[in-house]
């Protein structure tokens, strides 16, 4: 995706009293080099970031999206992120996403300069790529095992499970490898046989009428669509909930689907091989609400 627009942050501290963060903002080109040759983000993946989806100029569940950042750099011990600061960024930035359609704004908070200034941060602005299709036909996926068990997250904080880190390179292998057999994206599994998440989505299952998503106690990121659809759900009548989901669920479900902020929701049609049913009446109805202005 070609970038649109770009700035870099000078970020506040979260203490901040200011009520207006212009002055904070420096406009960059886009298509020019941008970052120090000792930027930890790039030497290390040292850093956290957030993906915004945009509808026709409206940024969805920006709120959402800042807690997350705070989480993630809690998790992560960097210095805590201004949310009004990133919220006026976010606001600047969605000023030039396309105006008719869909487009992402990326929020980018590093580690910083290697002997230098820290820490970096910086807000860019893309037309998203059309995911019409996998909303409307589906997915298949492939369970891969993510290498450790349901307890490693509380064990082994150091691994920053659960946090959105720049260390993106196991979930993009993942969907390689996903391809590799001959299918569209992936499912993690614990390699003690639970359930977690895919390396850029959440994951809903319906078992027996009511949606369930893996809880976010087993190291998985908290997608901020799945919070959303379950509270439109809820409002629905829906039952929804979090569990603890053993990898036999994945075929006890009757329907299973993807959530991430730019795909939204897409069905997913095959499970290892396994053909599964898919409601597309309520796929579709999933997507006409995530592409409704949501704050």
């Amino acid at each position: 995706m070609a970038l649109l627009f770009a700035l870099v942050i000078d970020p506040a501290t979260s203490d901040d009293p200011r009520s207006d963060f212009a002055d904070t903002f420096r406009v960059i080109d886009p298509s020019a080099p941008a970052l120090s040759v000792g930027e930890l983000s790039t030497q290390r993946g040292d850093g956290i970031f957030e993906s915004i989806g945009v509808v026709d100029g409206h940024a969805q569940e920006t709120q959402a999206h800042l807690e997350r950042l705070a989480h993630s750099a809690r998790i992560c011990d960097l210095a805590a992120p201004h949310l009004e600061q990133w919220r006026q960024a976010v606001d600047a930035a969605a000023q030039h996403a396309p105006r008719h359609g869909e487009g992402v704004i990326k929020l980018i908070l590093s580690r910083g300069v290697e002997h230098g200034p820290a820490p970096t941060a910086w807000v860019t602005v893309a037309a998203a790529a059309d995911n019409t299709a996998v909303r409307e036909h589906g997915i298949r996926v492939v369970t891969l095992d993510r290498g450790y068990g349901i307890d490693t997250p509380a064990k082994a904080p150091w691994l920053l499970l659960g946090a959105k880190t720049l260390s993106y390179a196991v979930n993009m292998a993942a969907i390689r490898e996903a391809k590799r057999r001959g299918a569209d994206d992936a499912v993690f599994v614990t390699s003690d046989g639970f359930v977690l998440e895919a390396p850029t989505a959440s994951l809903i299952l319906r078992i027996d009428g009511r949606f369930v998503t893996p809880a976010p106690n087993g190291g998985i990121l908290h997608g901020t669509t799945q919070l959303s659809l379950f509270a439109h759900l809820e409002e629905e009548g829906h039952d929804t909930g979090y569990a603890t989901l053993p990898t036999s669920a994945l075929t006890d479900a009757d329907a299973a689907w993807l959530v991430s902020s730019v795909r939204l929701a897409a069905p997913i049609t095959a499970i290892d091989g396994s053909v599964m049913p898919v409601d597309a009446e309520l796929t579709a109805s999933f997507n006409r609400y995530l592409l409704s202005p949501r704050d």
